[in-house]
This record gives C-alpha cells, structure tokens and sequence, in this order.
C-alpha cells in the first residue's frame, strides 16, 4: 500500500501546533505496512542544512494558474529516525519567502493561492514521481484542495483512479473560506463545486466543506471531538454538512511521541526518573523553583501550564481572577505565546506576585522541564479537539486539570473513579475552573494517594501505537471497498 501524507506543517522541520506533531509521527508507526511519502512546503524558517534537505534533480516544475505561472523544484529529507521520505515543494513566492508557516497580516486572497499552488503541485509532483497513492491523507483546509482536485479536475486522470482520500479536522475553526474567484485560479469549474453538497458555504469557497463531502473518509483527532462538531454549538456553521458526512466520519485519539517525551531519557530535565524512583522529579521541581526565582516548599503544590495564550485555551476564565490566585496555596508557571492582552496580563501578574511566574517565550526545553517539575498541569480549555500536553504532562507523572471537552474527556480519568489519572471539571467557566484546582490541591495533601495517582499516570499508554492501528484499519478498509 502507497500512503501519501499532506500537511502545511511537519515536525521536526517545521511546527505550530498538533497537526506537525501527527503528521511527524503517525507515519512511524505504519511505516513497516505502508509505502510512505509526505509532501509539505519549503518554508524560508526550515533548515535545509540541519535535515540535509537536498535538491531532487530535474524538478523544475510550471503549472498554469488562472492566467498566471508558477515555477516548482523539489527537495528531499528522510523523517529522522524512519526510511520515509519527505518532499518539500519550493516556490520563493508563496513559501521561501516567509521565516514562518503562518505569516502574519498577509492578503487572504494570496493566502489561499499559497494552498492551492501546494496541494496542485502535490499532485503534479506525484506522477513525475511515479508515486501512485492508494490512500491520499489531506489534513485541515490547507490541503482540503486535495479531494476536491481529485474529484474534479483531477477526475479522468488514469493514474489516481483507484487513490482514495481521508481528511483530518486537527481543528473545525480554521476552515478557509474566501470569495468564489479563488476557483478561476485553482482551475477547478464553479458549477462543478459551488453547491449545497460541494464548497459552497453563504455563497463563499469553504475548502474544509468541500473537503468533508468529497472525501471518502474523514477523520477527527478524538472521539468526542467527532461528536461535539455534529452539534450547533460545536460545529461552526457546518454541523449540518457534518451530520449529513456522519456515515463516514470518525474520532481517534492522537498519541504521543513516547521516545521523545521520556522521563528516563529526556536530556532538557534536570534529572531523569520513572515512576518505580520519584527522586528526579523532585530535583526538576527545584530546578523550575530556581530558573523563575520562587521561593521552594517542600509541601507547596506547583501547578504548570504550557500552552498557546488564547481564549480557545481558557486564559480568558483567569480575568478577574488575580486575588483568589495569589491567595491559592499552590504556585503557578505558565510558558506560551498568544494574545497581547493575555500575555501582558500574565507578565504582569509574574512581576507583581510570589507565586505566579509567566514566560511568554516559546522554548521546548523549557517546556519539558515544565511537565516534568510540575505537580499538576491546568487544561481549562473551551475546546479542544485532541490535546497533547496533558498526555505529555502524565508521562512526567504531573497530573492533568482538564475541562471535560473533546480529547481531555477521552484521555483524563477524573478522580475518584478507578484507574483515575487526574481531575476534571465541566462548565465553562471561572468558579468552575477554581472548585477543579482546590479539589486537586486537596487530594495533593494526601501523599499516599497522591503518589498512587501518580503511579497511574504515569502507567497510561498514550504512545501512537493504538491510534496507528485504528488508521490502518481505515486505510485498509478504503483500499478493499
């Protein structure tokens, strides 16, 4: 089986958010029963010498775009640790130039031609390759062109009359909607597209609808989250084209990457440690103590958050709430960029109180110190279609706080139950949020239970071991129909 994987974003070479960390790393766990090649852009931000990105000889590609061309090469790297190759589509106009995925304040128009010109040249690229995909892996509405081509333009092309598609939601909010002229340059025929079951969304282009009703499979990152976008208040304005999609759409709980989110073998921590000796994780909690300069206790909680500074996070149920903070015997460490007002919020907040610092920087090392040295981990998230820290977060042993909402209600076993590995709360809201922290700071002064809950955190299989099966199933499933 050929499997081929489109992402605007792949780590290690280039990360935002979840979707670079799934699509860097399911294919490792498939790559002993599928062919594999994942196509991405060339950003300007990715290093071609650090992953020794290489020129693939006579790639030179022109593709006609409305009544514009546009000039292609190709590169190549393997994905660390894998066989599996890793082609990077060069354009200097719409990739090469920016230091960064997703830059800021560019033209929306020319932000969809970025997309288009990717996903058309995919599929270019494909046949001079000779790579003929049995399943095409389209993820979010970066690459939702993709099914669309091939049910359109791409629709009496020999060699993709047997490629099935599958489409991710790593996230229903960005959908990519623009005016419909956007189809004169993606040469894709209005009337072919632009109908109650095709793109068409209040008379705009919306690739992500287009991309739910010509798939043959669509994919959500946890079952809950498949639920909560089939409703009004999940849905985002295209919960009725879900349902309709219902027959074919599934939730599987991402994983995570357990190599390298290891606390026996993590180099960014102070000490390394496994749930049979705790001791490490004590001198990474002092360590954290010394790097924001607060002042240690033995027995005084610390609670870590690491995350993007944004309201679909939950920062904005911390407004108004600064007093009932300070007074919480419990301290606070929050990592993460985002909003303005939310990170001058809580810079202020880490120049002015004892027990809260803020660090509104990204780093990866810090953030594994972070989840390593913390007692408890905060999710208070208004959605969240899978979530990984707080998967990351109980491979430290740091017990989540979550706010029963897509994946943290697939992945977090809220105490008391049995086999609990955290805690949760339900509503939306700020009170609701604090009674979750107080209930974990009291169960916290109970070291015996405090220490099994640990042990059973730590005890949790969330490796992409599960999740690589339940895709292959899909795969499979496609190719035999």
């Amino acid at each position: 089986m050929k499997i081929l994987f489109a992402s605007a974003e792949v780590k290690p070479f280039s990360k935002v958010g979840g979707l670079a960390d799934v699509v860097g790393s399911l294919p490792k766990y498939i790559e002993k029963e599928a062919e594999i090649a994942i196509f991405t852009p060339l950003y300007g931000c990715i290093d071609k010498e650090k992953y020794k990105v290489k020129l693939v000889e006579n790639s030179r590609l022109q593709i006609n775009f409305g009544w514009n061309q546009s000039i292609f090469h190709l590169y190549m790297a393997t994905l660390p640790g894998t066989k599996i190759n890793v082609f990077f589509i060069d354009n200097p106009k719409y990739f090469g130039c920016f230091d960064t995925v997703y830059p800021f304040n560019i033209d929306e128009r020319y932000n969809h031609e970025r997309f288009i010109a990717f996903s058309r040249a995919i599929l270019e690229y494909t046949q001079l390759l000779n790579f003929k995909p049995d399943i095409i892996h389209a993820n979010d509405w970066h690459t939702g062109m993709l099914p669309v081509y091939l049910k359109t333009t791409y629709r009496d092309n020999e060699f993709f009359k047997d490629t099935k598609t599958v489409f991710s939601i790593h996230n229903l909010a960005h959908q990519g909607m623009f005016y419909d002229e956007v189809l004169d340059f993606a040469q894709i025929p209005r009337n072919e597209v632009m109908y109650s079951w095709g793109l068409d969304l209040f008379g705009h282009v919306n690739w992500m609808r287009g991309a739910i009703n010509f798939s043959d499979k669509v994919i959500t990152v946890s079952p809950t989250y498949a639920k909560e976008i089939q409703t009004v208040a999940g849905g985002e304005h295209i919960d009725c084209t879900l349902r309709d999609n219902s027959y074919k759409l599934l939730g599987i709980l991402n994983g995570i990457d357990t190599k390298e989110f290891n606390p026996k073998t993590d180099k960014c921590i102070a000490k390394n440690f496994d749930k049979k000796d705790l001791s490490g994780k004590i001198d990474c909690k002092k360590d954290l103590y010394k790097k924001f300069g607060l002042k240690y206790k033995k027995n005084r909680p610390l609670i870590g958050m690491v995350s993007r500074l944004s309201a679909q996070k939950g920062f904005e149920l911390f407004w108004g709430l600064d007093e009932e903070l300070k007074a919480l015997n419990a301290d606070f460490l929050i990592l993460g960029t985002g909003d303005m007002w939310l990170e001058s919020h809580f810079n202020h907040l880490s120049n002015t109180t004892e027990n809260i610092r803020a660090y509104t920087k990204f780093s990866h090392e810090l953030a594994n110190q972070i989840y390593a040295g913390s007692d408890m981990f905060l999710m208070p998230s208004k959605f969240e279609p899978c979530g990984l820290s707080q998967m990351i977060a109980m491979r430290y042993g740091t017990l989540p706080i979550v706010r029963v909402t897509g994946g943290l209600e697939d992945s977090v076993i809220g105490y008391p139950l049995k086999k609990a590995n955290g805690f949760k709360f339900w509503d939306y809201d700020a009170s609701n949020m604090m009674n979750g922290i107080k209930y974990a700071l009291g169960v916290y002064k109970d070291k015996a239970e405090w220490e099994k809950l640990v042990n059973s955190t730590m005890s949790v299989d969330n490796s992409w071991k599960t999740s690589a099966k339940h895709y292959m199933d899909v795969y499979n499933g496609l190719t035999l129909s």
